[in-house]
């Protein structure tokens, strides 16, 4: 039995990959989620999920970059993108960071379906309009590295971007609470922590946890 995340915020995209992979892969759970938020939950509640399929746009989830800890916090759950992007350029930044697919919405059924196969099996799967530019490289070929493009500062106040779940780890964090104590006080994963506090700093701009404190104190004087 395979066990599937489909993280999509639009509803009628996860029922119709729903509905592609339970017709081609037999003995397949599907669990879904319309935000990133959701799937942290899904890979901290369920026993073990095999794939998680994530639209890079979805509500939280902010940059690829969130998902390098997120791979370290579940290794035993391969990742994949799905995205309208087709650009080679953002394909290989996702996988320069460890992801195991790479999946484009205009795809056919039967292609996702191949992809999701491959990915489960073990292997990384490319969209063709890579793989045919890396044919020379053979059958494992291996892919050249882009580094992603450097991370543009956030306006010092914008804790708009912030999810609900992160503001409340925001929020603990500034009390001068722990990761552990954090996990403790929202009733989540330690290692779930980690990534919403990986997530915050990098939403903020700020370097550790004091500047993230200093920029919560200051927007709430202004309020």
């Amino acid at each position: 039995m395979y066990r599937i995340v489909i993280a999509d915020d639009h509803g009628l995209y996860r029922r119709g990959l729903r509905l592609a992979l339970t017709a081609g892969i037999p003995d397949v759970e599907i669990f879904d989620a319309a935000c990133f938020d959701g799937v942290l939950a899904l890979l901290e509640e369920q026993a073990s999920i095999d794939l998680a399929i994530l639209d890079l746009n979805m509500p939280g989830l902010f940059d690829q970059e969130v998902l390098g800890d997120v791979l370290s916090a579940y290794p035993r759950t391969r990742f994949a993108i799905v995205s309208v992007d087709d650009s080679r350029a953002e394909i290989l930044k996702a996988l320069s960071i460890g992801l195991q697919g790479y999946i484009v919405k205009s795809q056919k059924d039967e292609e996702v379906v191949l992809a999701v196969k491959e990915i489960l099996s073990g292997r990384i799967y490319v969209p063709a309009l890579l793989s045919r530019a890396s044919t020379a490289h053979g059958p494992h070929m291996s892919l050249p590295f882009e580094a992603p493009p450097p991370r543009r500062r956030q306006p010092p106040d914008n804790l708009t971007r912030l999810t609900s779940r992160e503001k409340e780890v925001l929020k603990l964090m500034a009390e001068g609470c722990s990761n552990k104590e954090i996990a403790r006080n929202l009733d989540i994963a330690e290692a779930t922590t980690k990534i919403h506090a990986a997530a915050i700093l990098r939403k903020l701009g700020v370097r550790n946890r004091t500047e993230a404190a200093v920029l919560l104190q200051t927007s709430l004087s202004r309020m």
